[in-house]
């Protein structure tokens, strides 16, 4: 991984505050089908498995509290678990049309580095099984592939049971 692209794609927020933390990535882009946002597409067009294609989702517990959770594209947020690992008795889905106003991100391309505030940040417990994991670059078409560890680090994040337990 490198942390400067000569060419390619242009840079996001999220990428120059990892250059200026000095954190090695790669930005890969891929192909945006803005009827299929889902991370099984982006996992697809990346040729990786989906297991480590992360989502980026914020919560809320109330009109001034936030919290952010990356998980694994294949799984469903567990609402129950969030909630606990991040203290609160009940959280729901930070509503869509709130995403930009809160983060700056739009659906499809919400990263969990650089958005307008620092929130609390919960990582899946198995994003430390990988080497590296893809997070949105901040716009949608462009994934970071960067060591989970360097990521948690950066968001001061911490690792939690985020996800419901396959049946």
């Amino acid at each position: 991984m490198s942390r400067r692209q000569p060419e390619g794609p242009a840079k996001t927020n999220a990428a120059r505050l990892l250059d200026r933390a000095r954190i090695a990535y790669d930005l890969v882009p891929y192909e945006v089908d803005e009827n299929n946002l889902a991370a099984e597409h982006v996992a697809e067009q990346l040729g990786e498995p989906i297991e480590q294609v992360f989502k980026t989702i914020v919560l809320t517990a109330g009109p001034h509290d936030f919290f952010v959770c990356v998980v694994p594209g294949n799984c469903e947020i567990d609402l129950k678990k969030a909630a606990r690992t991040a203290g609160y008795k009940k959280v729901e889905l930070l509503h869509m049309k709130d995403l930009l106003g809160l983060t700056g991100y739009i659906r499809g391309g919400c990263s969990p580095i650089g958005m307008k505030k620092a929130f609390p940040t919960f990582y899946h417990h198995t994003a430390t099984d990988f080497d590296v994991i893809y997070v949105s670059a901040g716009q949608r078409g462009l994934q970071l592939r960067i060591a989970p560890d360097k990521l948690i680090e950066y968001t001061h994040g911490t690792l939690a049971d985020l996800t419901v337990d396959p049946e």
